[in-house]
């Protein structure tokens, strides 16, 4: 896209100005990397929005859909209290085994915990076992399964909880009605749900960056 280079200077920008230099967030990236693992994790200054969300959020539980190497989960660790607690949902057991190795090294292993298996099953236990509720859930995982993440997270919540979805946008393939990507249609339907659900008020947002051109979903459930 002719305007990436522009985007990737600006979040290049913005990131060495308001995030900085961080050795442990490297060395995350790195060790991704050096594994194979895709480079999909968010970039920089949107992992430092996920964190500045959780501390707004005052969270003390967290939730992951999809951990990746855990980048993100660092972000989303960094903001809990000392009593915290985070469980990020991952599928592939390589992924897993390289983000329990990059919280270790960020010192999060005693808050943060990745648990290997399907997330809808991850899910469906969490409500079985009558979890505590969770104030901030991050879905980034598969998008044909995002409806059925959004219904777990409902039940995972309480009033006030905040779930965000991301890569919504799906490079404007979002407002495609005819389009059969199985990626685009389970983000459609998500958001049909959301938009059907009055327990929540919700609200999407376009980005553009080092990513691409994409976006999230913010949802907060109602008091």
């Amino acid at each position: 896209m002719a305007l990436q280079p522009t985007w990737d200077a600006v979040d290049a920008y913005f990131s060495e100005q308001l995030v900085g230099d961080d050795p442990v967030l490297a060395a995350a990236t790195a060790a991704a990397v050096a594994a194979g693992l895709p480079e999909i994790a968010v970039a920089p200054n949107q992992g430092k929005l996920l964190h500045l969300l959780a501390l707004t959020q005052g969270a003390k539980r967290i939730l992951e859909v999809g951990t990746l190497g855990g980048y993100s989960t660092i972000w989303l660790a960094r903001a809990l209290p000392a009593d915290g607690r985070l469980i990020s949902l991952e599928l592939d057991g390589r992924h897993a085994e390289v983000a329990r190795a990059n919280l270790a090294a960020a010192g999060l292993a005693g808050v943060a915990e990745v648990r290997l298996g399907r997330a809808a099953d991850s899910l469906g236990e969490l409500v079985e076992q009558g979890t505590e509720p969770f104030d901030l859930v991050f879905v980034d995982a598969d998008k044909p399964s995002n409806p059925e993440y959004f219904r777990r997270a409902l039940q995972l919540t309480r009033p006030g909880s905040l779930i965000i979805i991301d890569n919504v946008v799906r490079g404007g393939a979002v407002a495609d009605p005819d389009s059969t990507d199985p990626a685009v249609l389970g983000t459609r339907a998500v958001h049909e749900l959301i938009a059907a659900e009055p327990r929540v008020s919700a609200t999407a947002v376009q980005t553009v960056g080092s990513k691409g051109y994409d976006g999230f979903t913010l949802v907060r459930v109602r008091d």
